[in-house]
């Protein structure tokens, strides 16, 4: 049973020698690979499937920060042991966007300014603080280095 999703065929390709050394611990050779795909497909999704997973872990292990950005509005995380602190800012003039050049460009110099609002919070971690980071980024959020949150942090604190 999957916990995260399966990489992608991208994904995969990209991963192709650390797949390989997957297999290799499980003394899993080229040839023993394609001799599973073709006789026990089930196997062969299950072993994609358990990769996948370990690649997740580590990649969610190592985030510290991510980042939502819609046109109006900029969901800002900082990944800490137990809880999730969160900066929102959020433009109430319509005509920005956000994920615009001209929208970015337009925040940096306008963030004082009353039609933009910034709202913190800070969130507790569930039992598996892996998952709710992984249900963030099935949402649309993106890992970063954290230079947005790091920037908006010193404004709003």
């Amino acid at each position: 049973m999957i916990k995260y999703s399966r990489l992608t065929k991208e994904q995969f390709e990209e991963l192709h020698q650390e797949f390989i050394n997957f297999l290799a611990t499980q003394s899993i050779t080229g040839e023993e690979w394609k001799k599973i795909k073709t006789n026990q497909p089930e196997a062969a999704e299950e072993e994609l499937d358990i990769f996948s997973d370990l690649i997740w872990e580590g990649v969610l292990n190592k985030a510290n920060y991510l980042e939502n950005i819609s046109s109006q509005q900029l969901f800002l995380f900082k990944i800490e042991e137990k809880t999730m602190k969160l900066i929102v800012i959020k433009s109430t003039n319509e005509a920005i966007d956000f994920t615009t050049v001209k929208g970015y460009k337009w925040l940096q110099s306008h963030f004082a300014e009353d039609e933009v609002e910034f709202f913190t919070a800070t969130k507790d971690f569930s039992k598996d603080k892996n998952k709710d980071i992984f249900s963030l980024i099935q949402q649309g959020a993106s890992i970063t280095k954290g230079a947005l949150f790091t920037f908006f942090d010193k404004i709003v604190n």
